[in-house]
């Protein structure tokens, strides 16, 4: 199972946890601020307070041993910056930082992050489903049992045709449409055929949809 660790545990970074813990994976949480830590606790199993700056800290969490690191350190561009660097010498393979404007951004992704977020354009939700599932390209929350989210299609599914594929009797999900490049089908029928490439819109239960993103 993929391990991840938060740093940061502000709107954003407490909404990716959250999101991920819920999703059953392994979230370690890391703040310097007791009162961050302490409200993070009621969700997470593992929360540390620590100062992520300190290379020799990082260390001792053990952060190698981690698939996927989410820096959403505040309002300290430095801090920022320093931690994503640390992670990327210590071998983190995928690093997503959050950014406070575009000239961060562009010194994040010099300096080696592999994804940037802006907290006003992305939520921590759905940033969370993209994390997990690389084949998932957009997440909305329905409710909390609900939800929709556009996935890339399988090269498995590569012309066969929604019937062949029966993704509610496999997932329990429906299709809501299929986008192919600039044409989107908003009412698919069960002759329609999935093509490499296509995006499909499904809506489901939330564990549903798990077991459809880990297909």
């Amino acid at each position: 199972m993929r391990q991840f660790v938060v740093i940061g545990l502000g709107r954003f970074g407490s909404s990716v946890a959250k999101t991920l813990h819920a999703m059953g994976y392994e979230v370690l949480g890391v703040d310097n601020h007791s009162d961050r830590i302490q409200g993070a606790a009621s969700y997470l199993t593992h929360v540390v307070q620590a100062d992520a700056t300190d290379e020799e800290v990082l260390k001792n969490l053990g952060i190698r041993n981690f698939d996927c690191a989410v820096v959403s350190i505040g309002e300290d561009i430095q801090a920022s910056i320093l931690v994503t660097v640390l992670l990327k010498e210590m071998g983190i393979k995928y690093v997503v930082a959050k950014a406070l404007n575009d000239l961060h951004a562009k010194v994040l992704s010099k300096i080696g992050a592999d994804r940037i977020v802006f907290p006003e354009r992305e939520m921590g939700a759905r940033v969370a489903h993209n994390l997990v599932s690389s084949h998932v390209l957009d997440y909305i929350q329905l409710s909390p049992d609900h939800n929709i989210v556009e996935v890339e299609a399988s090269p498995d599914w590569n012309g066969k045709t929604l019937r062949h594929l029966n993704f509610r009797s496999r997932f329990g999900v429906n299709v809501l449409a299929i986008k192919r490049g600039k044409q989107i089908n908003v009412s698919p029928t069960a002759d329609d055929v999935v093509m490499a490439g296509d995006i499909l819109v499904v809506v489901g239960e939330t564990d549903n949809l798990r077991r459809l993103e880990e297909y």
